[in-house]
């Protein structure tokens, strides 16, 4: 693993859900010409989870100085993390196109899920408690725990028939459609929906 400072990447964090999110950090998927891929090592998951706030300036210090050291563990935590984030593409996309949901992308997540359960902590905090992650900055698989969590979440909530799949040609995001009468096409309006009227306007304008 280079040593060498790297700019950090800011993700598109329009999904509305960690778990998507992740799933939506390869752009043109399906365009082998055009697909982008946004994250190329482990320290972009440590950034991509730092920005979802799903750890700490603390943390992401710590994962990052243990990376370091142990290159070669680094980059089997980043290759199982790719492989949750592939199932979780493949599992949404398909609930979200209202098609059949391969067993073995579930059982991924499920055995991530069932992972991360057992680094889950009771913790005292201003008299009560909570949940915190048990671990520190040796443990590389940390960045999946909470992302896996969240995925499993979404999967047995109430909100998963409002997860979507932008429907521009170009993009294939998911996103979670918390719009007032569930009618949101695009997964950034900015965007995916500016391209989509430009491109209906343009027709017109030929015909």
């Amino acid at each position: 693993m280079s040593t060498r400072p790297k700019s950090e990447f800011q993700f598109d964090l329009t999904g509305g859900q960690p778990a998507l999110d992740i799933a939506n950090t390869v752009s043109r998927r399906h365009d082998p010409a055009r697909r982008k891929e946004h994250l190329e090592d482990y320290w972009d998951a440590i950034s991509f989870v730092r920005q979802s706030k799903l750890i700490s300036l603390r943390e992401a210090g710590e994962l990052r100085r243990y990376a370091l050291k142990h290159a070669a563990e680094a980059r089997r935590s980043f290759a199982r993390l790719i492989q949750m984030r592939e199932a979780i593409y493949r599992v949404f996309s398909a609930i979200a196109q209202h098609k059949a949901v391969a067993t073995e992308d579930v059982q991924i997540l499920n055995d991530a899920a069932v992972e991360a359960l057992r680094h889950r902590v009771l913790t005292p905090r201003n008299g009560g408690f909570h949940w915190e992650w048990a671990s520190s900055g040796h443990r590389l698989a940390r960045l999946m725990w909470p992302i896996a969590q969240m995925a499993a979440e979404l999967l047995t909530s109430s909100e998963l028939p409002l997860v979507r799949f932008c429907e521009a040609p170009d993009c294939e995001w998911l996103f979670l459609d918390h719009s007032r009468n569930r009618s949101r096409r695009w997964c950034d309006m900015a965007i995916c929906g500016n391209r989509a009227k430009a491109r209906r306007h343009y027709q017109r304008v030929r015909r």
